[in-house]
């Protein structure tokens, strides 16, 4: 196999901390990868930047708000479209929280968004759809995750970050 580049990128699954509820953005139809699509705030990262780095930078940018790292919900390899070297993307996929949901200023990349608990956001979200597969998946491990979760772990990693 050639060793060859790929893009960094970040996902950040953003959860209000008063009820619950996941938000969720529908991509704008304009895009040119999974238009139309339901998905949390991503983004690529940037050169000279970190992963933690690019997720704040991204939820600024996507939603024009900060929030908070909880921990990382897992890793993602995928082709962003058809399966080239310059498609290539590997990412972390973090949990995220803000204090209460909020009504956001969608950026030109969304058309709509939804706060949903996870339930709902697993029924809203078709299993038959390849293209909502990754995102019923990233809830259905934050749902489990989140259940587990030690206590002060979160504070831990509010105060040491994730980067080393």
């Amino acid at each position: 196999m050639t060793i060859g580049r790929f893009y960094a990128g970040i996902a950040a699954l953003i959860r209000a901390r008063s009820d619950g509820r996941y938000l969720l953005l529908k991509r704008a139809a304009s895009k040119d990868f999974g238009a139309c699509g339901w998905e949390c705030p991503t983004g690529r990262v940037d050169q000279g930047e970190g992963f933690e780095q690019a997720a704040h930078r991204e939820v600024r940018e996507e939603l024009g708000i900060e929030m908070q790292i909880d921990g990382i919900l897992g890793t993602t390899h995928f082709d962003r479209g058809q399966a080239v070297p310059e498609n290539e993307l590997v990412g972390v996929i973090f949990l995220c929280s803000i204090p209460t949901p909020f009504e956001p200023q969608l950026s030109d990349e969304h058309s709509e968004c939804r706060w949903l608990r996870g339930d709902e956001a697993l029924q809203m979200l078709s299993p038959d759809d390849p293209h909502q597969e990754w995102i019923r998946r990233v809830i259905a491990r934050a749902e489990q995750i989140r259940k587990m979760w030690p206590e002060g772990m979160a504070q831990y990693y509010q105060e040491a970050g994730f980067d080393l």
